[in-house]
């Protein structure tokens, strides 16, 4: 039996329902096709889209409510006030004649504009821009002999909602900057909300939260210019890193290729933090979290994501809504590495309380303990993915806090900004943030009251409401902090000695990458100490990456035309993770997307079929066509024409495929469209399509073609024998090798990397 694929479902159905040929693919803007005309005959609000889902149906205090979305949403077919009434006019305020003034008494004017003056809540300090997606965790049961918590039980199934971000840039600011990026997790159980509040980098660049203010303080933008904008590519953020030492680990990993994700759907996440789990019978352990990307983990080159930056700012969200709308929803392992609760709380020499320091894979495996997979996408962004509020002290019973001082400024500071952003204490009972377990509180009033409480006797012990609410044990579902020994001590400001190490741990990660990614890093460090004013800025922070490797400081200060410091210290000794490299696996291509260059000139019938290939892959395909329509529309066997050689830009495709070599469109002029200016006046081939190829190879994705598709290749510059472009007679059979190398990501050995001396 043929296996369903939702991609090729999605698009084939929508596909064979239209007459006019126009493909259906993610990014449709509502449920149904608008009309030409403006409607004039009444209807009620439409659906959602199918791939969309608010909120599960449960009032301020928990309680399932048994309501549709439609009756959450605006109902009715007819323009009404927020009371109700309705209204025959919203396109002029009242006034004293058609030229005289408005009037004070225009209820609807003031209401109406009113509530436009208070769209907008504080954003976020850190972690404005973001995106966020409905889904479900399912529990492989595997967690169940470390802990009790309910929703890790074998085969339990929990619903969740995730947001991704970037830390430093405004709501406004683009997606692909290099930047950490933030995976944050609620998880609605049984149990009550447990928020799983993590980032893509598994370290922090501090490990004292007394010290957050003045690392987003430094790396935020200048505070008069208000520039540079979410990037850390100016003088305070070097300034501050190279004198608080303790970030140059988590610096690192941001100038790798980890600070530029491909999409957020091939991106790691992890807790940071070490947890403490308990079981049934009271025994603790240590825990950190990960989630591994069932798609692989992959990042974008710079050039790239420099591009998707003015061509496409909204690039990841863009990629997570229209992934989840073709059907290809996202998925990710959610692991643990186990780990001894003993007193000194470390492993292997590693203190497990510092929030600057890993546990290697190789010394502590990962555990797969449930699945996430991402489903639905929120139909309303501000109600769902603006208000959602994450508090590290979302717990659940099993699993309990420990001692790192960093998680201990941020129990108290998730909860403190949420009162800011939201408007009072209730942010609890907006419905994202609404638990799915009762709730009985004896909190009462407040700004955004939504729940109707009963009773007279919010306090304990009470006999007015019956002694109601009672406590509960343990054995009934209870929360009890488990109950650790604390070492009698004076009170001081100060570390362990065990953080005063700063420098292994990235020397660690440094010699774990492979040789294209430590390129990648010299590059990062060049790019990003280039942009620093002060050279006595750019001198300090070479002093640190002596600490780290001398190649790695000498490339950089070579680029940066200084001195090459010596280390003032030997280099640790370290044993490279293999686990921390992005490189040298291979990786399913669900969801990726392949282009496919053609024109109504070729052979549109092995068009059609790579097309279709592509879809029982579980790939998406974007047919780019000098003009936008349909490819041979007067034929039998019509293809629609998704992308143009105005709209389309390399850095949207995973992979890019010639159906030969297409003919010149009518508007490759460069007064018309500047990327047609870069090639010979009257050359056959598009110089837009030259620059694609051009782009796409440098970028090492992989290249294929067939017919005449050798002109194209050629008149880019591109050997048709380089590694990772495929010359075939058949579609089929050069789209089945692209998809092998698809597997790896990129084509790294296109460009070998010099031999670093050893």
């Amino acid at each position: 039996m043929e296996k369903s694929n939702p991609v090729k479902g999605v698009i084939d159905k929508i596909t064979d329902k239209l007459s006019d040929h126009s493909a259906e693919i993610p990014g449709r803007p509502g449920s149904e096709p608008p009309s030409v005309d403006e409607p004039t005959e009444p209807r009620g609000p439409l659906r959602p889209k199918p791939d969309q889902r608010g909120p599960d149906p449960y009032s301020p205090t928990g309680q399932e409510e048994d309501v549709t979305p439609e009756e959450r949403a605006q109902g009715g077919d007819r323009l009404t006030t927020a009371q109700g009434l309705r209204l025959a006019d919203t396109d002029h305020s009242l006034k004293a004649g058609p030229r005289g003034p408005v009037l004070l008494q225009d209820h609807h004017l003031r209401e109406k504009v009113m509530h436009f003056d208070h769209e907008r809540i504080p954003e976020r300090v850190v972690h404005a821009r973001g995106a966020a997606a409905h889904g479900v965790f399912r529990s492989y049961g595997t967690a169940a002999s470390v802990t009790r918590a309910a929703f890790l039980a074998k085969g339990v199934e929990t619903p969740v909602f995730v947001r991704f971000s970037t830390v430093l840039g405004s709501r406004g600011s683009a997606d692909t900057v290099r930047d950490t990026r933030g995976f944050a997790t609620k998880f609605y159980t049984d149990e009550g909300v447990f928020d799983l509040v993590g980032n893509n980098i598994p370290v922090f660049f501090i490990q004292d939260a007394i010290k957050f203010p003045d690392v987003i303080h430094a790396a935020k933008p200048h505070p008069d210019r208000e520039i540079p904008q979410a990037q850390s590519a100016h003088d305070t953020f070097w300034d501050f890193v190279s004198l608080h030492t303790e970030a140059t680990h988590h610096t690192l990993w941001n100038m790798s290729d980890r600070g530029i994700p491909r999409s957020y759907r091939t991106m790691e996440g992890f807790g940071v933090h070490t947890f403490r789990l308990v079981d049934a019978e009271g025994a603790t352990t240590l825990v950190k979290f990960h989630w591994k990307p069932k798609a692989g983990v992959h990042s974008l080159v710079w050039e790239e994501a420099q591009l998707i930056g003015g061509a496409d700012p909204d690039f990841h969200r863009r990629d997570l809504a229209d992934a989840i709308e073709a059907g290809a929803h996202p998925q990710w392992e959610l692991g643990i590495q186990v780990l001894p609760d003993t007193p000194e709380q470390t492993f292997e020499g590693i203190d497990l309380l510092d929030p600057t320091k890993i546990v290697p894979e190789e010394l502590a495996p990962v555990q797969p303990i449930g699945l996430l997979t991402l489903n639905a996408n929120p139909v309303n962004y501000f109600a769902e993915t603006e208000q959602v509020a994450f508090h590290v002290g979302h717990l659940v019973p099993g699993i309990d806090v420990t001692d790192d001082p960093l998680l201990a400024g941020r129990l108290f500071s998730y909860l403190d900004t949420q009162i800011t952003r939201l408007g009072g204490p209730n942010f609890g009972q907006i419905p994202i943030n609404r638990t799915h377990a009762p709730v009985n509180d004896m909190l009462r009033d407040g700004f955004h009251q939504d729940a109707v409480h009963a009773g007279v006797a919010p306090y304990k012990p009470n006999s007015l409401d019956g002694g109601c609410p009672f406590f509960a044990g343990a054995h009934e579902g209870g929360y009890v902090e488990t109950p650790v020994r604390v070492a009698a001590a004076r009170k001081v400001r100060e570390a362990p000695a065990s953080f005063a190490d700063h420098f292994s741990q990235p020397r660690l990660f440094w010699l774990s990458l492979s040789p294209v990614e430590r390129e990648h890093v010299i590059a990062a460090y060049t790019f990003e100490l280039g942009k620093v004013y002060e050279q006595a800025i750019k001198e300090r922070n070479l002093r640190v990456l002596a600490e780290i490797d001398p190649y790695l400081c000498e490339q950089v200060a070579q680029g940066l035309g200084l001195p090459v410091p010596k280390p003032v210290n030997s280099l640790p000794a370290v044993d490279p993770s293999p686990a921390l490299s992005q490189v040298g696996r291979t990786w399913p291509t669900t969801g990726r997307i392949i282009g496919i260059v053609a024109d109504g000139h070729g052979d549109l019938a092995t068009v059609e079929a790579v097309r279709r290939a592509v879809l029982d892959g579980g790939m998406v395909p974007l047919v780019i066509a000098p003009a936008g329509g349909v490819l041979g529309a007067d034929g039998d066997g019509p293809v629609t024409v998704q992308r143009t050689f105005v709209t389309a830009r390399s850095v949207e495709f995973d992979a890019l495929l010639l159906a030969g070599t297409p003919a010149r469109g009518k508007d490759a002029d460069g007064a018309r469209d500047a990327k047609a200016g870069n090639g010979t006046a009257g050359a056959p081939t598009d110089p837009r399509v030259l620059l694609m190829l051009g782009e796409a190879f440098r970028h090492a994705k992989p290249i294929g073609g067939w017919a005449d598709a050798v002109q194209a290749l050629t008149a880019a510059g591109i050997d048709p024998a380089a590694p990772g472009v495929v010359v075939g007679d058949g579609g089929e059979a050069v789209l089945a090798e692209v998809v092998r190398l698809l597997g790896g990501h990129r084509v790294w050995e296109r460009f070998p990397v010099p031999v670093e001396p050893v």
